[in-house]
């Protein structure tokens, strides 16, 4: 298949999702003696852009409560979006009509993080794996059972399994029974949320390599969502780091940890690992991710950033460009003093 390269598969244009929790009757009558309970807004997701080009591998990375997964989510069409407009192949997803909603339901799949509560247990593989396929007419039930042995084959299992239940396979295993259910529907973009973070280490390589595999033979696209930067950075072709609901910095894989940008991203690479001797002095991002229910004035991260300036508090820096490719929303690119290389 012949990539269009100048039109992305997927496009995000200040995309939201807040989750309200409207005052309920207690708290209503608690109101009346002057408690003072008010309506609690979570912006989960807080206007994103982000296009993602056919063929490419997108790793979006933050801590946990970041907006990431709900990003996933919406993306897959999980959720819908507060605000903002999600783009598959040029088209607004939203009002899509019948034929063109089917071809993006159908063609942006997800992988979820834990292996052991994805799957339904009162079904079998072959279940679990044919039903969709089967359900949308892709392939006819008399084909099924074929059809499903070559996906198990596909992604390393034993199509003989098919018979069996979720809890007789390992994590991995399952792991891959899900990747299979998502490559049943030929998608072209699958969204994959924490899909290795339940796996032991060996177990990751391996379902990273067939990720790689999988790219490759069925010219997938992936947003791969992690809070392992060095899992992201096997596997990605590009990288979002996100920060309560925003993305704080894109840019090539390389120049994320070559030449970080965002002190939050700075951050986050000093936290990793190396197999360089010597001792290092372990200093963890300060304080905690504040909460989505009262985020903070100016940029979201200045309460830990140790860079902070005055502005930072009061003005949201925005995403712009400061290398090709290599946007960044920090106030420091705008006084000159840009942050120092996360790899000094």
């Amino acid at each position: 298949m012949t990539h269009d390269a100048s039109t992305p598969i997927l496009s995000l244009r200040g995309v939201e999702l807040r989750f309200v929790q409207p005052v309920d009757l207690a708290g209503r009558i608690a109101n009346l003696l002057g408690a003072g309970l008010k309506t609690q807004v979570v912006h989960a997701v807080a206007g994103v852009d982000l296009d993602v080009m056919p063929g490419e591998v997108i790793g979006i990375v933050g801590e946990s409560g970041c907006g990431k997964s709900t990003l996933g989510r919406i993306v897959s069409g999980i959720l819908p979006p507060s605000a903002g407009e999600l783009r598959y192949r040029g088209k607004p997803v939203q009002g899509l009509p019948g034929p063109e909603r089917r071809a993006y339901e159908l063609g942006v799949q997800m992988i979820f993080q834990d292996p052991y509560a994805s799957l339904n247990p009162r079904m079998r593989v072959r279940e679990i794996i044919g039903e969709a396929p089967v359900a949308h007419k892709l392939v006819a039930a008399r084909d099924k059972a074929d059809y499903v042995a070559g996906l198990m084959r596909q992604v390393g299992l034993d199509p003989g399994y098919a018979q069996r239940y979720p809890h007789q396979f390992s994590g991995g295993q399952r792991q891959r029974i899900g990747i299979a259910r998502a490559l049943a529907l030929k998608p072209s973009v699958i969204v994959c949320d924490e899909a290795v973070a339940a796996l032991d280490v060996s177990i990751q390589a391996q379902v990273l390599n067939l990720f790689e595999r999988l790219r490759g033979e069925l010219d997938l696209t992936y947003l791969f969502i992690s809070h392992n930067l060095s899992v992201v950075s096997h596997i990605s072709d590009r990288v979002a780091i996100m920060y309560l609901g925003r993305v704080v910095e894109l840019a090539p894989t390389e120049e994320i940890f070559q030449r970080a940008n965002h002190p939050y991203t700075q951050a986050l690479l000093k936290e990793l690992p190396t197999l360089t001797p010597g001792r290092r002095a372990y200093r963890p991002i300060k304080g905690e991710l504040p909460s989505p229910l009262d985020p903070p004035t100016g940029c979201a991260f200045h309460p830990r950033c140790p860079q902070a300036m005055p502005r930072c508090k009061t003005e949201r820096p925005l995403l712009r460009a400061i290398a090709p490719g290599h946007v960044s929303a920090c106030h420091l690119n705008d006084e000159g003093a840009a942050p120092a290389s996360a790899s000094a």
